[in-house]
């Protein structure tokens, strides 16, 4: 059925028929994400950015440090996948697509999960140096040092050999015109690597038994050697490698919900056989059709729908909602959910991508990908932090020097500047604090569409709401009926409103099909539907003439003023023939369980709660007062929403807009912030900045909380990471950090605000999540995990 046809969510059918402005991307646009493996800190994110945003047929391109994803818009009539990743890889990383029947794309080398081979052996090579230092602390002096020959060697194997990934990133940084930390760590580290083997080759009389007996004693000299510093730039390397693979595990493991959501797949799964036997078989083997089976305890591998026997599933990992659904013959499944107890057999409708959890994975990655306008700030200064870097650390060498006549003691101070500047803290600030709060939404049954609208959901000080579908249960039945002409019967209005309606899926003209399918009523080929915005449908009926359904001045009906109460809260549809009017059905719809709890927890939040509607304004006010709104308006049409949204914002609201229809779209689009609700309209879930993955409003609640806490944490990231460098540098430019502390205190940097992103994902709801279905197995009040 042509989009047009379709009728609102509101009672009045309110219908916004220019819906072709919220079409989809164009064909000759398409997207596509990228896994990148090798970022070592912000400035490479930036450099894939700044060599993929040259390309003609790239449209944008956002690459995310902490997720290690690339998200890019490209033109598929001048480009392929293919190509956009070989771009990537010719700047020195390496990009992987993801597989048509994966849920999500894998790195050929997962570098966190790797055994640190490398790692250990620097720490083994840096040992001697350890032992020298301890030494100097209990009173030794410079006796447990290694000579100096051994120093230079378990240098030089440490420089050139375990920092040879430090030489490849920062080399092809440069090459791509961007500095990355890379570059800051290899200068620091060559130049006192260098420095020191001049020292000790230009010692004594330069004979071989002169180098073999000459001594060092970190940095200090003595009576029968020079002043070398080897252990500084072994320190260096060690620390601040040990920082990256801390920081890959966390990233990799911690802080990305994805790889939980990942895990909820089993490997193997139950395939009943042709003779009815059933053989264990690897997921990937698994086609559509297939026949599977679920045993208590365990999870549902792929979409499907129930064949035989029955059970309880517990779907909170897509809904946010802990409360078992009972699944009969029948009934949709969906990949990851729990089987609580009981037993199924179901037949596969979906795998991979293609499911429901493939499409969360694939949404949550892309969200995690995308950045925050906070973000944009620390990009920008890190874009250039590395030449400032460098610049300041030549100017505080050249007046180190020139002040103390000390070349060492200017060399220490400059590398030590070089060292501490590390961008990594900055780069991590905002998309570390963005995938935390990201998955923690997940969880509670809020998909975010990108970092803006998480950002938008927590500045937001307005809510404004839709009623059907929203506030309601969206599932309104008749109450009541007015016939305009006594003879005739109930059943045949009702057969032919059914008929005109069946074109529409307004929740009152389901309600109307529905009651005629219950009564058994066949229902009349129609013919030139055509949808009057604000007003209703119209059709033309073989042997009766024009029909209209919709409000009673569509169907040219007056109602008797002496009618029921019932009348004045409930919704009407009036059916004319020809303009001659035929009768009325009244149509309510009650409640959802949770709403008023809902609407007082935001209230108690500091939002004020708006309803708009395009019911009657006496249904509206009924409602609102049930609820506590103070201000509810009825009689909206869709560009009355729209335009009553942007005199908030002009008034400096912050507004967010939740709804289900297709008449709620333009109202989205036009605020800051949007929330369509589950199994709304595919106009409507395009049109919102998140999606409710459950029925219950308190996920509008969650989400708002949620984003507030993730907006106080990327501010409280960057601010410790811009902090960390004010205070850093000139400390380490006048002489108060040695590289050594230099490096260790820039590793933690890094470390701290992965953990403080960390806090995220124990955020929970302070109200619970209850599904409208009941769990017979327990009668607690769960919160949403």
């Amino acid at each position: 059925m042509n989009d047009t046809t379709r009728t609102t969510s509101d009672e009045s059918y309110d219908v916004e028929t220019d819906i072709q402005s919220n079409t989809p991307l164009a064909p000759q646009r398409a997207h596509l994400q990228l896994a990148i493996d090798g970022m070592t800190c912000q400035a490479c994110a930036s450099r894939i950015e700044k060599v993929l945003n040259k390309k003609p047929s790239v449209y944008e391109v956002s690459v995310n440090f902490a997720g290690e994803t690339a998200n890019v818009d490209y033109d598929p009539t001048q480009t392929t996948p293919e190509q956009v990743t070989e771009w990537v890889n010719k700047t020195g990383f390496v990009a992987n697509l993801q597989a048509s029947d994966s849920l999500f794309a894998k790195t050929d080398e997962d570098t966190a999960t790797q055994y640190p081979w490398r790692l250990i052996g620097l720490w083994l090579c840096l040992v001697p140096f350890l032992v020298g230092m301890a030494g100097m602390l209990v009173g030794a002096g410079m006796a447990w040092m290694p000579p100096i020959w051994i120093q230079f060697i378990l240098a030089t194997i440490v420089q050139f050999g375990f920092a040879l990934p430090f030489y490849k990133s920062a080399w092809a940084s440069i090459k791509g015109g961007l500095a990355n930390m890379d570059v800051l760590v290899v200068i620091g580290t060559v130049t006192i690597w260098a420095y020191s083997t001049y020292l000790w080759l230009t010692h004594g009389d330069g004979t071989l038994g002169s180098l073999l007996q000459s001594g060092h004693m970190g940095g200090h000299v003595a009576s029968n050697g020079p002043a070398v510093y080897f252990e500084a730039g072994v320190m260096v390397i060690a620390f601040v490698r040990t920082g990256k693979y801390l920081e890959e595990r966390t990233k990799k493991h911690s802080l990305n919900s994805i790889d939980l959501l990942l895990s909820l797949t089993p490997d193997e799964v139950e395939q009943q056989q042709p003779n009815g036997d059933f053989h264990s078989i690897a997921l990937s083997d698994v086609q559509i059709g297939d026949i599977l089976r679920a045993k208590q305890g365990s999870r549902i591998a792929t979409d499907g729908i129930v064949t035989d026997g029955s059970g309880w599933c517990v779907e909170s990992h897509l809904t946010g909602e802990s409360i078992a659904l009972k699944k009969e013959v029948g009934d949709g499944l969906l990949a990851g959910a729990l089987v609580e107890n009981g037993s199924l057999l179901y037949r596969v409708s979906a795998k991979g991508s293609d499911t429901k959890l493939g499409d969360m994975v694939q949404a949550l990655s892309d969200a995690q990908g995308s950045k925050a306008n906070l973000a944009r700030l620390a990009d920008r200064v890190t874009a250039v932090f590395v030449p400032i870097v460098v610049t300041i650390a030549l100017v505080t060498f050249g007046l180190t020097w020139w002040l103390t006549g000390m070349v060492d003691t200017a060399l220490m101070h400059a590398v030590s500047v070089l060292v501490i500047a590390c961008p990594c803290a900055l780069g991590l600030a905002t998309p570390a604090a963005i995938m935390a709060g990201m998955g923690v939404a997940a969880r509670h049954g809020v998909w975010f569409k990108d970092a803006q609208s998480l950002e938008a959901a927590g500045n937001i000080d307005t809510v404004v709401l839709d009623k059907t579908g929203t506030l309601t249960i969206g599932r309104p039945t008749i109450v009541d009926h007015v016939m305009m002409d006594k003879s005739i019967a109930v059943n045949d209005v009702l057969q032919i409103a059914a008929s005109v309606e069946a074109h529409a899926s307004h929740p009152l003209a389901t309600a109307l099909t529905n009651a005629a399918k219950e009564r058994q009523l066949s229902l009349f080929d129609v013919t030139d539907i055509s949808v009057i915005k604000g007003s209703g449908i119209q059709a033309n009926i073989e042997g009766l003439g024009r029909v209209n359904v919709g409000t009673a001045e569509f169907a040219n009906m007056t109602l008797p003023k002496l009618m029921p109460k019932v009348w004045q809260i409930a919704s009407t549809v009036a059916i004319s023939i020809n303009d001659e009017p035929l009768g009325a059905f009244a149509l309510a719809d009650d409640l959802k369980a949770d709403t008023p709890q809902a609407i007082t927890a935001l209230q108690n939040a500091g939002i004020n709660v708006i309803l708009m509607s395009g019911d009657k304004q006496s249904v509206v006010d009924h409602v609102a007062g049930q609820l506590g709104i103070e201000k509810a308006y009825g009689k909206m049409s869709p560009r009355d929403k729209a335009s009553q949204i942007a005199r908030l914002q002009t008034a400096g609201h912050k507004v967010a807009m939740a709804g289900d229809g297709v008449n709620d779209a333009p109202a989205m689009a036009t605020a800051d912030a949007s929330f369509a609700m589950f199994e709304g309209t595919d106009v409507a879930q395009h049109s919102a900045s998140a999606r409710l993955m459950g029925e219950s409003l308190m996920h509008i609640d969650a989400a708002q909380k949620i984003a507030q806490a993730t907006l106080r944490n990327i501010k409280q990231n960057l601010f410790f990471a811009f902090i960390y460098n004010c205070l850093g540098i000139p400390l380490a430019a006048l002489g108060f950090l040695n590289p050594m502390i230099a490096a260790a205190a820039m590793a933690l940097s890094s470390i701290s605000v992965l953990m403080n992103a960390l806090r995220l994902t124990r955020f929970k709801t302070e109200v619970a999540l209850e599904n409208t279905v009941s769990d017979p197995h327990t009668n607690e009040t769960r919160l949403a995990k």
